[in-house]
């Protein structure tokens, strides 16, 4: 990371401000030595009949400017060209490659941690890529807040043809976040940088969610785990035109049923007050996409949840004057 040798003069003056001081020091130096270590980060890439993207995304792991990292290619079955494109790459000693039958993206991504020996792990999905700074911003967040235990940024927006197309940027935490995650998952796999511990204690993906299991695993985190948001770029994320509408509406049933799930396996992970504000802002959330898409009836189903849930706020009657105003 290029940290040089630190000599640090200290002063401290007053009696409680000589406290606090000290306190303030001691964190700052932990995140010093931290920082010089020179940590091993675990980069997981599941991938699967992704062979016209993967290159780009090995290419973005090679480029980055921290250097110490191991590259772990988790191959779930893949009929293309994969295996051929990632031969090349198997002469750099940090490459591993590893074939699957097909099992699912969570599948892949537990093997990929189980193969891996970082103190960090980061995700990389064959289709998207990093901007060259990415590991070397993390870790500077940990070595700037070390109660951190998960970072995490924001994303661009490219597509088919890598051309930027827009930017990921939405509303953000850190801290405890279980109660905004209810709202919405803010949590951009692909930026983040994670403590081998975490998986340790409370485990890895969920292996029966094929859709929006990163929220499921960031939701469980939450209840334990600090947050540290970066507010900037760190990854490019791909969006296949196609594929817009259709993996919007999965992901949004999805990721309901993982958080009516969540919330009945950790009842206490929140507030009664802050449950039902979570649950609002998802339905109206859901329903003003509902009305984008021109799917009235549903939205007029989700847009009552949301005031079931929550009547003193106003969202969801200006979602209810939307859809009047649509229809």
């Amino acid at each position: 990371m290029g940290y040089s040798d630190v000599s640090v003069v200290v002063r401290l003056s007053g009696h409680h401000n000589s406290i606090d001081g000290f306190n303030y020091f001691e964190s700052w130096l932990k995140g010093i030595v931290v920082a010089n270590e020179n940590p091993l980060v675990s980069v997981i890439t599941p991938t699967f009949n992704r062979s016209d993207f993967l290159p780009e995304s090995i290419d973005s792991v090679l480029a980055q400017t921290y250097q110490n990292f191991q590259l772990i290619i988790v191959d779930d079955g893949s009929t293309d060209t994969t295996r051929e494109v990632v031969e090349p790459y198997l002469t750099d000693q940090r490459i591993k490659y590893f074939y699957q039958s097909n099992q699912g993206q969570s599948v892949a991504r537990n093997r990929g941690i189980s193969e891996s020996s970082g103190e960090f792990i980061c995700f990389l999905d064959s289709d998207n890529a990093w901007l060259p700074n990415k590991l070397d911003r993390s870790l500077l967040e940990f070595s700037r807040f070390p109660q951190s235990d998960i970072v995490y940024g924001d994303g661009i927006l490219i597509d088919e043809k890598s051309a930027e197309i827009g930017k990921n940027t939405m509303k953000r935490y850190s801290g405890r976040i279980t109660h905004h995650l209810l709202k919405d998952n803010f949590v951009s796999m692909n930026t983040t940088m994670t403590r081998r511990k975490c998986f340790a204690e409370l485990g890895s993906f969920n292996e029966s969610d094929r859709v929006a299991e990163d929220y499921e695993l960031w939701l469980r985190f939450s209840t334990r785990f600090e947050f540290r948001y970066i507010p900037e770029f760190l990854s490019y994320y791909r969006v296949m035109e196609n594929q817009i509408s259709s993996d919007k509406i999965k992901r949004l049933s999805s990721n309901e049923r993982l958080l009516l799930k969540f919330l009945e396996q950790y009842p206490d992970a929140v507030t009664s007050r802050q449950r039902r504000q979570g649950l609002s802002h998802f339905y109206i959330r859901k329903a003003r996409y509902e009305i984008s898409i021109k799917s009235f009836r549903d939205s007029i189903y989700d847009i009552a949840r949301g005031i079931n849930y929550y009547p003193w706020w106003q969202g969801p009657w200006r979602a209810l004057g939307k859809l009047l105003i649509k229809r």
